[in-house]
Parts: C-alpha cells; structure tokens; sequence
C-alpha cells in the first residue's frame, strides 16, 4: 500500500441518520410489498445490513451479486461477474445496494443484466453518489451523500481490502501524489 493518511469526510452519526432517513423513505415506497434487496459485494455489505433494519411495512429478502471493475483506486471500464443471484426474479421488485456510485459502469451493467430477468422493478440506492465521476446515463432512486471526486474509505469501502470496519466514511490522502493514477 502507498504511503497515505485518513481525513473524516462523513461522520458514523451522520451516517446513521442517513440510513433511518432512506430506511423510512424507502419503506414508504415499497410499503406493503415484497422486496429484494440485491448488495453488491463486498462494498454494500455494511451498508445494506443497516439499511434493511430500518426497513419498515416491508418484506425484505436478500441476495448478493458479485462484481469486479476496480484495480487498486481506478476503475478498469470493464465489469466481471463474480457472483450471480441464485433464483428467479420474474415479477420481483429489485433494491439493487451499492456502497457508491462512480463512474456508473457496474450499476448500468447491472441494470441492463437484471432487466432481462423480468423483475416487477429496479431501484437502486447507493450511500455515496460521485456524479463527477459519472460516464454511464445512469441515475440513483435514492442517495446517502452526495461526494466530490476523492478516493474514500470506511463504512465498506476499502482500499486493497483494508478499512471496510471503519464506522466513518475518510479521504484517503497520499503523501506521494505523483504515484496515485486517476481515472
């Protein structure tokens, strides 16, 4: 790992009260309904956990997809499947959770991917939107914070595997910027 520091970016108490507020807002749109809740592993997981708790009047089922597009800090462009949901989605209401959106490549794949499969709907959530990353026509249904373009960490997103356990969401800041590519 290159030499680098942390800097708190979103505190784990605003982070919290982010969470019940999308938990209420999202219960109010599916309330009464059936919904999957589809996480993007790894990043989602912490994130989705807390989500689906303050999930209200829903019935909520999980399932996971596994999906690979970043080397290090930068995205390749190109999105892998890992990891594939295990049952049918015929008329299933989607809640696709990811940690972040960036470029927008691995939730326009995603979405293309699953529209296939017929569900009733697809919504996606993500904590954090970087819309100054964005190179897909992509959009969020429901959005944690909205991020400028830093390289972040905490709360499950990682950097080479480390920091998912943070409870704060922190810049990573690099003591030499010269060896940090950007996309």
């Amino acid at each position: 790992m290159k030499e680098h520091t942390l800097v708190e970016m979103i505190s784990e108490e605003k982070i919290r009260e982010r969470v019940k507020e999308l938990g209420k807002e999202i219960s109010a749109d599916y309330d009464g309904k059936n919904v999957l809740a589809v996480g993007v592993l790894k990043g989602s997981v912490i994130f989705m956990s807390d989500l689906v708790r303050e999930m209200e009047g829903v019935n909520v089922e999980i399932g996971f997809l596994a999906v690979s597009s970043y080397q290090g800090t930068n995205s390749t462009g190109e999105v892998r499947v890992l990891y594939d949901l295990d049952r049918p989605l015929d008329d299933t209401h989607l809640l696709i959770v990811e940690d972040i959106l960036d470029t927008g490549n691995t939730l326009a794949f995603l979405t293309k991917m699953l529209k296939v499969r017929k569900p009733a709907s697809i919504k996606l959530v993500a904590l954090l939107n970087k819309p100054d990353r964005r190179v897909a026509d992509i959009r969020l249904d429901y959005e944690g914070f909205e991020i400028p373009d830093e390289f972040v960490v905490g709360y499950g997103l990682d950097y080479d595997g480390y920091y998912r356990n943070l409870k704060n969401i922190c810049t990573v800041e690099f003591t030499d910027l010269d060896e940090v590519g950007n996309d």
